[in-house]
Formats: structure tokens, C-alpha cells, sequence
């Protein structure tokens, strides 16, 4: 397929290859010209993404937005077309700009603009357009590139497509690998006078049985977790929090501690692992070279995938820093605060550092679903979060996307604080739903 621009941009061709690599299935199908004459001469399937009248072609009027090359705030009016919302609206064979739009959201565009943020220094989520206008919980990007599919099969019957499958990622963040084991005397004792200054005596008993071997730790689902994947023949992610400091969020086990080395080796064995930089290496950077160079010597592999903590990123600083540290795939898009999809895609993407105006290689995977937003954030029962997540998992079968959730050890764990959230991971996942994949 050829498209005609009157400008070919760092831009153009970042989205471009996006939708080549969605429809079809060589990544250069869709190429690009600035040659008119040899757009009008060519015979097979074409879009004119110019301002000209190019008759016989598909065609999509331009937002000034992709051959611009800087970073303003941009006026968005979101209209809806077909029961879709959309922006950057134009005339053509579609009535907005569907990569320019893509582009904004995929690019994370707003988020380099001043911006409020959360109680933790994040980007907040209700200043983003998905949030404001109510499409956060829509995989937007790929309906439209299901309304695109559609239209130029209309215009080219004999168009052949990427025949996309549904795909499926479970991960897992290990924040505190155990709720009693291997703390140390200190922070056992410590747990067990908090404990008794608020009456628990039941954590406290509990406390000690597991201390003395006689139950299992409430934390403690790596042999559960390996049957169910065995039953449902799915791979996982498991990120590490590996923090040499103990400080505020970041309360894993110490790292030195044997049986968190040796929780760390067994999932290598078997798994897909990855570094979870906490919340302190987002202030400083060398602790996250050290936190991925300790990973890397305990599990005796390179570490290539990253999630960060509590959802801790910036634009364009973290992405840079990961890359500059051999981090080549990252699964921290979406939010830490409420669940959805933060660049309204169902599918991996490259980030694009919208700074420098370049394709990198990082490749994005975003997630829909997070336990902790729901159970914290978001305050919902356990039967509310299966109904959540099976709205997310039909939204993406729909368009046979990609679905990433985060689960923690501690609410898949015994703990009563967390009980029916067990159950409700086991029985989404064995609806049998992934089993064809």
C-alpha cells in the first residue's frame, strides 16, 4: 500500500509503522511517498494523507499535529462516529484524522506538557483526555484501526490483513516476597509489638506458627501460582523489588536475605523475570543500574524487562534512563491509581521520545488491570473486580488485542484482609478463556 504526504516526517513514519505492523503483515506494507506523480501513477491499494484531490485513492485529510515538530498544548474537541469517540476531526474517507490522533495518545503527548500531579508525583490521571472525556476504560486506538480495516476493504476487496490473535500476559509484582519469612528478628519483633499495640493477637499467632514452620506464609503462593499457569498453560512475568534500601514504599525483603535470592533463582528457572526499580531509584539513578546489575548477578541473566514501582515514571527521563541500562521492554503503561488504559491501546508499542523526535527501542506493554487499584484505589469488592476485569478481556477479545494484568503475592495470598481475591484470579483464569491461544 502506498500513502501520499506533501511531508514525510520523524512523526509520519513512527505511526505509520504502527498501523503497518496492526493490519498487515510486513511492518513496511504501508510505504511512504512525497512523489506525486508516482502516487498517482501507481495502480494498487493508496492513501492520499494530503491536502490535495487525489481521485481513486483513499483518503485522509492531514491535523497539522504529525508535521509539527513541537510540543504545545493542542485544542481537542472529541466528537463521537459510529459510536466511537474521536479527535483532530477532518474530511475524507474517515472524518478525523485517525494517526494524528493515534499519534497524541500513543506518544503520550500530554503528558509532556505542564500538568498536574498525584499525591506521589505522578502524572494524575484526571488530567488526562481519556479520563476527561470517558473512553479510559476503551482500547480506542485499535477500534479504530477496526473502523480503518473496514473502510478500506470497502474501497480494496482484495486488501489482505493481518489475521491478529487475542494474546494474554499475566505478571506479577513482588513487593514483599513474604509477609513473615526472612524479615530478620528486628522486623518480626517490631511486626509483633505493632500487632499487640493494636490487638491483633491473631496476626501475632499467625506470626509465629509461620515463624516456627508449622504454616505457610500468607505470602507465599509461587507453588499455587505454578499450578495454575501449568493448568492453563500460560507463561508469566514475575518483577522483582529489589531495593537495597528499606525505606517508605519500598519494604521487600532485604536483598542479601537467602531466601529471597533463592525465590528469585527458582522463577529465573522458569519464568520470564524482569527488575521492578523502586520508588527511590526514581530520584536516583544509579540506584536503578544497581538494582538491575543485582538482579542480573543473582539470576545469573540479563535483565531486558522492567516494571516500575507504584507505577513511578516520568516523560521522558525514566524511559532514557531504562534504556541507557539495557532495558529494552517495559510494562509500566497504565495507571497506579485507577485501572484503564493510559495510551488506548490494546497492543505493544515503541515508545517514541516525543523530545527528541525519534522511534527508540523500548517496547511499550501496556496493562488494563491492576488488583491493587481496584482493591486500594478503587475500593471494589472482590466480585466487582471480576466484573471489571471480564469487561476489560471482552474489549480486547473484541479486537484481538493484548491483555496485560498485575497481580501482587500479597492479595493472591491468605492474608484475611485479601479473602475472595484469590478466587477471583483462579476462576477468571479458568473460564478456559485463554486456552486457545
Amino acid at each position: 500500500m502506498l500513502l501520499f504526504t506533501s511531508h514525510i516526517t520523524p512523526r509520519l513514519k513512527y505511526i505509520v509503522e504502527f498501523f503497518s505492523n496492526e493490519l498487515f503483515d510486513d511492518s513496511a506494507a504501508i510505504r511512504i511517498t512525497n512523489d506525486r506523480t508516482t502516487f498517482v501513477a501507481a495502480t494498487g491499494p493508496r492513501i492520499n494523507y494530503s491536502a490535495e484531490e487525489l481521485p481513486g485513492s483513499f483518503r485522509l485529510r492531514p491535523h497539522p499535529l504529525i508535521f509539527d515538530a513541537n510540543i504545545q498544548p493542542i485544542p481537542i474537541t472529541v466528537i463521537t462516529h459510529n459510536d466511537q469517540k474521536t479527535f483532530f476531526p477532518t474530511d475524507g474517507n474517515l472524518p478525523f484524522d485517525i494517526f494524528a490522533a493515534s499519534f497524541y495518545l500513543l506518544s503520550r503527548y500530554e503528558e509532556y506538557l505542564p500538568h498536574p500531579k498525584d499525591e506521589y508525583g505522578r502524572f494524575a490521571h484526571t488530567y488526562s483526555l481519556a479520563w476527561k472525556e470517558g473512553f479510559l476504560d476503551r482500547p480506542l486506538i485499535n477500534d479504530w484501526i477496526q473502523a480503518l480495516r473496514k473502510e478500506l476493504s470497502q474501497l480494496y476487496p482484495d486488501l489482505v490483513f493481518h489475521n491478529q490473535a487475542f494474546k494474554f500476559i499475566p505478571t506479577y509484582d513482588i513487593d514483599t516476597a513474604y509477609s513473615y519469612r526472612f524479615k530478620g528478628w528486628r522486623r518480626n519483633l517490631g511486626g509483633i509489638l505493632k500487632s499487640l499495640a493494636a490487638g491483633k493477637w491473631e496476626s501475632i499467632i499467625n506470626r509465629v506458627a509461620v515463624l516456627r514452620g508449622r504454616e505457610q506464609d500468607p505470602f507465599d503462593v509461587y507453588e499455587w501460582l505454578d499450578s495454575l499457569h501449568l493448568y492453563c498453560r500460560l507463561r508469566p512475568y514475575y518483577f522483582f523489588l529489589a531495593a537495597a534500601r528499606q525505606e517508605g514504599v519500598d519494604r521487600n525483603l532485604p536483598i542479601t536475605a537467602p531466601g529471597f535470592m533463592e525465590l528469585i533463582r527458582y522463577h529465573a528457572a522458569g519464568s520470564r523475570i524482569g527488575v521492578h526499580p523502586s520508588w527511590q531509584s526514581g530520584d536516583q539513578d544509579d540506584l536503578m543500574k544497581e538494582e538491575i546489575d543485582w538482579m542480573e548477578y543473582i539470576s545469573g541473566q540479563q535483565i531486558t524487562r522492567s516494571r516500575q514501582h507504584y507505577i513511578r515514571f516520568a516523560l521522558p527521563v525514566t524511559y532514557r534512563r531504562l534504556l541507557q541500562h539495557g532495558i529494552d521492554q517495559d510494562y509500566s503503561m497504565g495507571y497506579g491509581s485507577v485501572n484503564g488504559f493510559r495510551a488506548s491501546v490494546a497492543s505493544s508499542f515503541y515508545w517514541y521520545d516525543l523530545e527528541k523526535e525519534e522511534k527508540t527501542a523500548l517496547r511499550l506493554f501496556p496493562f488494563c488491570y491492576m488488583d491493587a487499584n481496584s482493591f486500594y484505589e478503587q475500593r471494589s469488592t472482590a466480585a466487582a473486580a471480576m466484573t471489571e476485569l471480564m469487561g476489560y478481556y471482552r474489549s480486547i477479545r473484541k479486537i484481538n488485542g493484548l491483555m496485560v494484568t498485575i497481580w501482587h503475592n500479597s492479595i493472591l495470598g491468605q492474608d484475611p484482609e485479601f479473602i475472595g481475591w484469590r478466587e477471583v484470579y483462579e476462576t477468571f483464569l479458568k473460564q478456559e478463556i485463554f486456552w486457545d491461544m
